[in-house]
């Protein structure tokens, strides 16, 4: 009998933690009880996404708030004539049905919309006079309360006319830490418009193979468009896309400077006089490796190597000259550029 205080010490150290974290447990306030039934309602909700009037705004929106809504004021009437209401509309419609998908009752955030049909006097008491308008009302009791949103809500900035479901769900996390994965279906009808190229090209190819044939296998061609994409490539198109540099600039004296000193800089121009460069300085060498055999005329030929010699000099020459103007230490030259 002395175990038995042990043992009613032990029970009670068991049993009224539990008791005490029950009776702290704030209990679902009626407001969220009843805004989870209205978007588990079809009636009520068209996938999640509740259809608010006035006073269904007043009432959702209302301090205390156990929990976060976002409300969507829009006017898809097409008196009104908002092309950005008819463009959001089914992003914000995805991003409420891909919540509802994972939290059938909304659990604490409710998306509803308030269309100005619907919800004139609430317009007129907020002063909006565009649309749309993307309102995020944050908890005002519990856990992640936010008094200071009682009654001012975090407004979404559309600065751009393409907003994706994604960049507000981005939006929402960012505010009131709640994730929501986006169920993006799959657009079918990319699959058919990318099929059905395919199937016409390759119609319209088959059709025209035989015309098409001899440049299909042109040894010449390939080795056109090969050299080509060589040379602009390696004259530095790509860097000059990347960052976006300028064609030219005034270098101060009434002039312009076309050729930027270091090699962490280029102007648009530099680039192009670089591609022709390095292009006649290919044709000099094609010619010289294979034109220049096929002179049967020792004479002509001798004339033809020459001509083609000095051009490639001069040329090269002019190549190391503006390279010793990016890179002034650049000790060697070439005649005649010196």
């Amino acid at each position: 009998m002395r175990f038995l205080p042990s043992l009613l010490l032990l029970a009670a150290s068991a049993i009224l933690p539990s008791a005490f974290a029950k009776e702290n447990t704030a209990a679902p306030s009626p407001k969220l009880e009843k805004f989870q039934k209205l978007t588990a309602d079809p009636k009520a909700s068209t996938a999640g996404l509740i259809k608010l009037n006035s006073a269904l705004y007043n009432d959702i929106t209302s301090a205390p708030r156990d929990y976060s809504v976002m409300v969507l004021l829009t006017a898809m009437e097409p008196a009104f004539q908002c092309a950005m209401c008819k463009m959001f509309a089914p992003e914000y419609a995805l991003l409420a049905k891909s919540w509802t998908k994972q939290h059938p009752n909304g659990d604490s955030l409710f998306f509803g919309e308030l269309d100005f049909k619907n919800g004139k006097e609430a317009f007129m008491r907020l002063g909006v006079s565009t649309a749309p308008m993307l309102y995020l009302f944050p908890p005002t009791i519990g856990p992640n309360a936010k008094p200071e949103h009682a009654k001012s809500p975090i407004l979404f900035d559309f600065t751009q006319t393409d907003i994706p479901a994604e960049s507000v769900a981005v939006w929402i996390e960012r505010h009131i830490g709640t994730q929501i994965k986006v169920n993006r279906p799959f657009d079918y009808s990319k699959l058919l418009v990318g099929g059905g190229a395919l199937l016409i090209g390759l119609t319209v190819l088959k059709i025209a193979f035989n015309t098409l044939k001899p440049a299909i296998y042109s040894k010449n061609l390939w080795a056109a468009v090969s050299l080509i994409l060589i040379l602009l490539f390696t004259s530095g198109h790509m860097f000059n896309q990347i960052r976006n540099v300028p064609y030219v600039v005034n270098n101060g004296r009434g002039g312009v400077s076309f050729i930027a000193g270091g090699f962490s800089n280029q102007f648009g121009l530099e680039t192009q006089i670089v591609a022709m460069i390095y292009a006649v300085l290919s044709f000099c060498t094609i010619n010289l490796a294979l034109k220049m055999p096929q002179i049967t005329d020792p004479g002509r030929q001798k004339v033809a190597v020459w001509a083609w010699s000095i051009v490639m000099l001069v040329t090269f020459s002019f190549l190391m000259n503006l390279f010793r103007q990016k890179n002034g230490g650049y000790p060697f030259k070439l005649p005649p550029f010196m």
